[in-house]
């Protein structure tokens, strides 16, 4: 399984791409999101499921052997002792399936990109 979504228009379709087992995945992580955050904007992009309030809050998506989490450099940077056991980068990081999916971690992630978007706010 390749990355997909190409030419999905909306989240909904982009999860129906894939086996049962993925869109369970991605699922959670879509509701998880909705419940952290009920105002984010969500739309597909960069070809994948997007989260906006005040500004990009976290990408996802699914992959070959892994999803993709994308919480931008700082979300990443703030959570870095926990996901070093990840292959990760700046602004992403590789949860594999054959690895249960640390939704709590995901959890605490979007929790902290929602504050910081939401301190960014006030500053501006």
């Amino acid at each position: 399984m390749e990355k997909m979504g190409k030419g999905a228009a909306t989240v909904a379709e982009y999860i129906a791409q894939f086996p049962p087992e993925v869109q369970q995945i991605l699922n959670t992580l879509r509701k998880m999101v909705n419940e952290i955050a009920p105002e984010a904007e969500e739309r597909i992009s960069y070809g994948m499921p997007g989260y906006y309030y005040h500004g990009p809050l976290v990408y996802f998506a699914a992959h070959r052997n892994h999803i993709g989490f994308y919480p931008t450099p700082s979300g990443i940077e703030a959570f870095e002792k926990e996901l070093a056991e990840y292959r990760n980068a700046k602004g992403s990081v590789q949860f594999p399936y054959k690895k249960p999916m640390p939704y709590d971690l995901m959890r605490r992630i979007i929790e902290y990109r929602l504050a910081e978007n939401l301190q960014n706010k006030k500053k501006a």
